[in-house]
């Protein structure tokens, strides 16, 4: 019983933490960290955990802003002048509907795959992730407009939980278990390759996630401080983020993991069409646990890439209002006006369904585009992130201190060199 307790003290003080895994774990870990464990075998870790620790404080700053001044990190923008949030929401407005095309598609793709839907009506494979990924996109509209996103966050406990426990299971499965490489079939990673580096550029562009996360878990802080009634303490704030941070990070290294047991030196590459690539990813826990494990799997997947969906479909309408009653206050009250968000929120939908019906049809190409626009911007936000944290008017007792800002000055200092290195090369 004191187990018991325990593990449901621990569960309740979870919360944006939580959210920022939901939107996190999706195409970054099941998608890329999973291609990078089988391209390059286990080569690409240390990659992974380099990223983490440069991107750590620009991330953390999200929430530390939120409990060190009750308001999400885009006030501290505002303080810096209104050419910050000018910058992130033309950033928003220029990514928003690649980034929610790429991730919908992904979550088509697995829903395509799951329910047999491959042959639908005849069409192309293409056309059918297109009707699929509109479908998605509607019952989201529904969710978030009619307010039963709640009910999808109380689960998202669970919904981590079951993704984290089948993946970890997997891979202990596998390591005992492994079926070996194949010498003549595997490939190390080169940066004298383009085609690497390129890849390289993709895995990391997203991982753990885009540092527009931030800024979204800020805000879903401000909204937990708001129904919560109480400002959430830093120590409180800091440790339910470093649980999503650190959880996603395992997760991402597990996801590796898989692909360089299963894929690595077989010969087989990753399909870049989001069913035939569902297929091949559930495919892989199904050889590590047995044909048992596939429905629970395949519904923790979906339901993972679903929420992931669902929560960046949220979080661009949510932040974009927030930007522009900051900019216009006058004009608009986004807080009290939910036409506001609605209208965002349709927007945000008809410029994904445009992407995916006319411009980029193939996974492989989205996924390419949204993560190379993240890597090149990550500079960006991660200079406004550290302008805001450091500003005089945040109280001495919360403001990071010499060792963080050294840690950011590292941290600016590689993210600013890969992407200008990326630009040149070219």
């Amino acid at each position: 019983m004191n187990h018991k307790k325990l593990f449901n003290s621990f569960l309740s003080k979870l919360g944006p933490g939580l959210l920022y895994a939901g939107a996190a774990v999706g195409v970054s870990h099941l998608v890329q960290s999973t291609r990078a464990g089988g391209m390059f075998g286990f080569e690409l870790i240390f990659a992974i955990v380099i990223i983490h620790f440069i991107k750590y404080p620009f991330f953390e700053f999200g929430p530390r802003y939120t409990a060190a001044t009750g308001k999400n990190i885009l006030h501290g923008y505002m303080k810096l002048g209104k050419w910050a949030v000018w910058a992130y929401l033309l950033m928003t407005l220029s990514t928003m509907f690649i980034i929610q095309a790429t991730v919908t598609v992904v979550t088509a793709g697995l829903f395509t795959h799951i329910f047999g839907l491959e042959t639908l009506g005849g069409y192309e494979p293409q056309i059918i992730a297109a009707i699929i990924s509109s479908l998605l996109l509607l019952l989201c509209f529904t969710l978030l407009s009619s307010g039963h996103y709640v009910l999808l966050d109380k689960l998202m406990k669970v919904i981590i939980l079951v993704l984290s426990v089948t993946t970890i299971f997997a891979v202990i499965a596998l390591i005992f278990d492994n079926l070996g490489h194949y010498e003549s079939g595997t490939v190390h990673f080169s940066l004298s390759e383009t085609m690497h580096l390129i890849f390289l550029v993709t895995l990391l562009g997203w991982m753990p996630a885009p540092l527009e996360l931030s800024v979204w878990h800020s805000i879903w802080s401000e909204s937990k401080n708001e129904s919560d009634g109480k400002m959430t303490s830093m120590k409180e704030a800091i440790f339910d983020f470093r649980v999503g941070f650190f959880g996603t990070a395992f997760l991402a290294i597990c996801f590796l993991t898989l692909g360089a047991l299963v894929m690595y030196g077989s010969g087989e590459i990753f399909e870049s069409d989001g069913v035939k690539f569902a297929e091949q990813l559930l495919g892989m826990y199904q050889q590590a646990l047995g044909d048992w494990a596939y429905p629970i799997v395949a519904l923790a997947a979906l339901t993972t890439m679903f929420s992931t969906t669902l929560t960046l479909l949220d979080a661009f309408p949510r932040s974009i209002g927030v930007s522009l009653e900051l900019l216009f206050p006058q004009r608009i009250k986004h807080q009290k006006n939910g036409m506001a968000y609605l209208i965002w929120l349709l927007i945000t939908i008809i410029g994904t369904l445009l992407i995916l019906f006319f411009f980029v049809p193939s996974m492989g190409e989205m996924v390419k585009i949204a993560t190379v626009v993240a890597f090149v911007a990550a500079p960006v936000l991660a200079i406004l992130n550290t302008l805001a944290m450091f500003d005089k008017t945040i109280s001495q007792q919360y403001r990071p201190g010499k060792l963080m800002l050294l840690w950011c000055l590292l941290g600016l200092t590689v993210l600013i060199g890969c992407s200008a290195s990326y630009l040149i090369l070219l």
